[in-house]
């Protein structure tokens, strides 16, 4: 389906902007991946985690094809996550795609 000419939405550069920047930012990562990645899923979601060198050194690249979202973590924010309990995990997966605090962006 097309729009017709012309039509926007406020924003829409903007937008546009930001997913042409974080595609060229996965295509870069994706370019130091070392090894084979990694896919884990069950009924509710599949990802796939792969080892990636950057400047600042090696991080994992988690990504979730289906909805082609993905993030490249350090070794410390890795770490991070196992210091959390169920409650944090289930209010990330309570409010997906935002943030977990208010005033967050």
């Amino acid at each position: 389906m097309t729009r017709p000419a012309g039509l926007q939405w406020e924003g829409e550069a903007v937008d546009a902007a930001a997913a042409s920047r974080a595609a060229a930012e996965l295509r870069e990562l994706k370019a130091h991946q070392t090894g084979e990645p990694i896919s884990v899923g069950n009924e509710f979601s599949e990802i796939r985690v792969s080892r990636v060198e950057t400047r600042n050194g090696a991080r994992l690249l988690i990504e979730a094809p289906k909805s082609a979202q993905w993030v490249a973590l350090c070794p410390f924010e890795v770490e991070a996550l196992t210091w959390q309990n169920a409650q944090t995990f289930s209010a990330m997966i309570g409010h997906p795609f935002g943030p977990l605090f208010e005033g967050d962006v």
